[in-house]
């Protein structure tokens, strides 16, 4: 069976530029398999890359990253696994996030959870996912939860996270199919298997969450827009006294995200912050 076509989204931009480059194509639909940057020591430039299974749209991520982006067609290679190999292993709170090539570098004292590149959003390289790990952990110092929900699962990392701190059921939910396999698929590599319920939902409005709710904990690693407008329905599924992450959305739209869900009773607890990113945790007073 011949492998899919894989399609390649380029633009050359300043070093200081790559990583806001890298994280806008990780999260600008249609999601890509892998991000990756190539540059060299003595230019102030480098070549930012992101590797898709349908074509992007070269015009729409040009005009949002500010620079030309080139979109080709690549012959049959491995491509996926090719970048994954370049991508180190990320440290985020107690949490240790690995691919199979690091699989001897796992240092002792760490919550190890093996995550492919490529599969999905949610390796732990992009700050916000690295951001709500970093959560996760303090959070888990001064409370134990027992219901918790993964909003916009990606590859279940965030839901396997939780399952391995608080050893509880988590339900972990996503729009994308494949998201959901993965996560299940990644649950079973993280022997969370059991504990890890992934399902199929266009939003919170879904027979499985209803079921599981209310909920302490609901972490959502989605974007602003999203997070705006399914705000009442994220608000009714966590219970009183509950804990609300949220999380993809950058520094200049915390306002607006906190304009929606402070009128739903809920309180801003703290906010952290990656370069332009952040998270925002909120409690249902």
């Amino acid at each position: 069976m011949p492998a899919p076509p894989l399609w390649k989204a380029s633009a050359v931009v300043r070093k200081a530029e790559a990583a806001d480059v890298m994280a806008l194509l990780e999260i600008t639909p249609p999601r890509p398999q892998a991000v990756l940057t190539a540059e060299e020591s003595f230019r102030d430039e480098c070549v930012v890359e992101a590797l898709y299974d349908v074509m992007p749209d070269g015009d729409l991520l040009a005009k949002l990253a500010g620079h030309e982006v080139r979109v080709i067609l690549l012959p049959d290679a491995d491509w996926i696994k090719l970048s994954q190999e370049g991508l180190p292993p990320v440290r985020a709170g107690r949490f240790f996030v690995y691919g199979a090539h690091d699989a001897g570098t796992v240092p002792p004292g760490v919550i190890p959870i093996r995550i492919e590149a490529g599969m999905a959003f949610g390796t732990g390289h992009h700050e916000t996912t690295a951001l709500c790990l970093a959560v996760m952990s303090e959070l888990a110092k001064r409370q134990r939860y027992r219901h918790v929900l993964d909003l916009g699962c990606g590859t279940g990392l965030l839901a396997i996270g939780a399952a391995k701190l608080w050893r509880e059921r988590v339900t972990a939910s996503d729009i994308d199919p494949e998201a959901v396999a993965i996560t299940r698929e990644n649950a079973v590599i993280n022997a969370e298997g059991p504990r890890v319920a992934a399902v199929l939902a266009d939003g919170p409005a879904h027979p499985m969450i209803a079921r599981a709710a209310p909920f302490d904990l609901i972490v959502a690693n989605i974007l602003a827009g999203p997070l705006t407008r399914l705000a009442p329905a994220i608000a009714r599924l966590l219970m009183a006294e509950g804990t609300l992450v949220l999380s993809g959305l950058l520094a200049w739209q915390e306002k607006q995200v906190l304009s929606v869900y402070r009128p739903l009773g809920l309180t801003l607890r703290r906010v952290r912050r990656d370069g332009p990113w952040s998270a925002l945790v909120m409690e249902r007073r």
